[in-house]
């Protein structure tokens, strides 16, 4: 039972059932320090995408890690970022996180990526593809982080078996305009679960539910929609990591599916992995308005996404992705919805000499409605090159 336990524990830090460290934990006196380049060319942009046409420094990342002592674990992680021209600095990650709470207790503290869905706590650089699916750039501006609390528990199962729950400040799901805003605006419930078939296959799925106090728009004043309307029109997208698109509830599902032949990873494997996203009352209706003048009464969107390494140092991916939603136009002071979506599908390569460095090709095709003038096709050219320590990778 002890090693189920220390086990346990492990597993909790890590937020996945498997893990591959490629680098020791570091010490308070020996602090593991860490730089991820990103770097890319492009020419064209997608809807509610982050990254802009031309040569741009993306998601590079300086952190810094140690054990506190034995009792806690603590991470800062800041990003630099360009858009329209300029550098822009900002603090994503800055924790503690327990490390000796029995019976498989783990809280952490302080701001850090949400455990929701599958891709969520896991950093951009670890991404197969260039951005985030489209789901995910509308409903949790690409990835969602905030200042607040977690406290998980991974069961004493032969499998693996975790439940959790957050509360966060809710700034950057906050809707506009509100009269009152909550101090704790979002509570997060999830579930997961994961286990072995054999020795070449490996699964985990999720559920979750967001409750988000400060995402409710009021039905009668559609600045929200209205300011995420313009801004597809003119192309001046706001890189912050706010939310496209807000609600009251946050519903997730996922599922994910490896195969490596033997158990090992280094050859080649595949990974299938998918999610489906239901963003309920995006609006407080009032009496006296229709549906048309009101709005829809939710937004939803998934992705598929299937990536094959093929060998050590190669490996190629297609993803395809729909989110839908709605956009506002004025007439005569009246507001009327208008029903937007995005189709992309993707696909890229990969050259990866080393666990350090990768290099990849994306082309994307784009179908949308209702969000402006945006490319219907995108090609990127992206690397990502790791200095420094190199800790461990989610499931």
């Amino acid at each position: 039972m002890k090693n189920r336990i220390s086990l346990a524990v492990g597993v909790a830090l890590a937020g996945a059932p498997f893990l591959s460290l490629a680098a020791p934990e570091g010490t308070l006196t020996n602090p593991n320090l860490s730089l991820v380049l990103d770097g890319y060319y492009q020419d064209g942009e997608r809807a509610l995408g982050e990254r802009e046409e031309g040569f741009n420094l993306g998601h590079t990342e300086l952190a810094i890690s140690a054990a506190i002592d034995d009792k806690f674990y603590g991470k800062l992680t800041t990003v630099l970022e360009t858009h329209d021209g300029e550098t822009e600095i900002g603090l994503e990650e800055a924790f503690i996180q327990t490390l000796a709470m029995p019976g498989g207790l783990s809280v952490r503290a302080g701001r850090f990526l949400s455990d929701i869905g599958y891709l969520n706590n896991q950093h951009l650089h670890t991404d197969a593809f260039v951005e985030r699916p489209a789901a995910y750039r509308a409903f949790l501006g690409g990835h969602y982080f905030d200042d607040g609390v977690r406290i998980n528990w991974v069961a004493p199962t032969d499998f693996y078996w975790e439940f959790g729950g957050e509360a966060f400040s809710g700034d950057p799901l906050q809707a506009e305009e509100l009269e009152s805003v909550e101090t704790v605006g979002v509570y997060h419930l999830y579930t997961k679960l994961g286990g072995d078939i054999g020795q070449s296959h490996s699964w985990q799925a999720s559920l979750s539910w967001l409750r988000n106090e400060n995402g409710q728009s009021h039905a009668g004043e559609h600045d929200h929609d209205l300011e995420v309307a313009e801004l597809a029109d003119e192309h001046d997208h706001e890189h912050g990591h706010g939310a496209a698109f807000t609600g009251r509830d946050l519903f997730n599902v996922s599922a994910v599916y490896k195969w490596a032949p033997g158990g090992n990873y280094k050859y080649n494997h595949f990974t299938l992995s998918g999610e489906y996203f239901y963003l309920d009352a995006p609006f407080e209706h009032e009496e006296g308005h229709d549906e048309e003048e009101a709005g829809p009464d939710y937004y939803d969107g998934w992705y598929l996404s299937g990536v094959y390494q093929f060998s050590p140092s190669w490996s190629a991916g297609v993803r395809y992705g729909e989110m839908s939603a709605a956009m506002l136009e004025i007439h005569d002071d009246h507001g009327h919805f208008h029903d937007a979506r995005i189709k992309e599908t993707e696909a890229m390569v990969a050259w990866h000499p080393s666990h350090f460095s990768a290099v990849r090709l994306q082309y994307t095709h784009q179908d949308l409605t209702e969000f402006g003038d945006f490319d219907d096709q995108v090609i990127t050219l992206q690397y990502v090159m790791t200095l420094g320590a190199h800790g461990a990778h989610q499931f």
